[in-house]
């Protein structure tokens, strides 16, 4: 039997990753919190924790509660999420999984090193290729976006979301997110999208909103819950993006140039 893939994170760009290694015919597992904080939650496979089960783009991840149960989800060519932040898994049968992804764009030294899995591969700063792990991919957007690299780091977090700022909707303080917005709905300047203690979050532009963290969650203030698109067109709601599909290949070339491990990633019966 063919050896699985661990990746912690199942948001949209840990998602756009497992949907390319799915897609090539690889075994993935995706770990998550007890309560998956995405934005983006129409393209987000950990989704499955609150749903049970989620599709994005013909791809289902089943939420499962034990590797017997992932097994069995994996048999139908579908996707396990397990709520394991720490990757517990790992210790459960440690020969299982050769390949550790760290989707996770956690921004800062990880709890796992380099010792985790046969190839880890980290996404984003935090990351030290050669020290913390075997290969970072950079997430930058811009002329490096999708590159791997076996030494170093990548760009340092610049704290600043791409393009327009104001597209990113923040907490205005801690407490619950009560929604008065939909993810795809079109949205006019000035409406009110969420509440938080009763403080307002109106659109500072017309758009789409294409984002919009799970309702009913406790966040804190100036946390990222939610994300306006200018273009305001409903597809992309529901769409993996150019950025983490560009990720996703760049993974999936990381895990080709180990050739030690194709054979034990791919069922080599179904490739002939």
């Amino acid at each position: 039997m063919s050896k699985f893939i661990l990746l912690r994170g199942g948001g949209d760009l840990a998602s756009g990753v497992a949907f390319r290694l799915h897609r090539a015919g690889l075994k993935v597992l995706i770990t998550e919190l007890p309560q998956p904080l995405a934005v983006r939650r129409l393209v987000s496979l950990g989704e499955a924790v609150y749903n049970g089960q989620v599709v994005v783009e013909g791809i289902t991840a089943s939420r499962v509660r034990s590797l017997d149960q992932a097994r069995d989800v994996i048999s139908r060519s579908e996707i396990p999420v397990l709520v394991d932040p720490e990757a517990e898994l790992l210790h459960q049968d440690p020969s299982l999984f050769q390949v550790l992804i760290d989707a996770r764009l956690i921004k800062h030294q990880p709890d796992l090193g380099i010792e985790a899995a046969q190839l880890v591969i980290g996404l984003g700063p935090g990351f030290v290729a050669g020290e913390n792990c075997h290969a970072v991919i950079e997430t930058n957007r811009g002329h490096f976006l999708g590159r791997v690299y076996w030494q170093g780091a990548t760009e340092s977090d610049t704290r600043q979301p791409e393009g327009d700022p104001r597209r990113v909707l923040r907490a205005p303080s801690d407490g619950l997110v009560i929604a008065h917005a939909n993810i795809g709905d079109h949205i006019q300047a000035g409406q009110t999208i969420f509440e938080i203690n009763k403080q307002v979050v109106k659109a500072p532009f017309a758009g789409m909103l294409r984002g919009l963290i799970h309702p009913g969650l406790k966040v804190s203030a100036g946390m990222k819950i939610g994300d306006l698109d200018a273009r305001d067109d409903s597809r992309y709601a529901r769409q993996i993006s150019d950025k983490s599909l560009a990720i996703g290949g760049a993974v999936l070339e990381a895990i080709l140039s180990r050739p030690e491990l194709r054979s034990t990633l791919w069922d080599q019966a179904k490739l002939c």
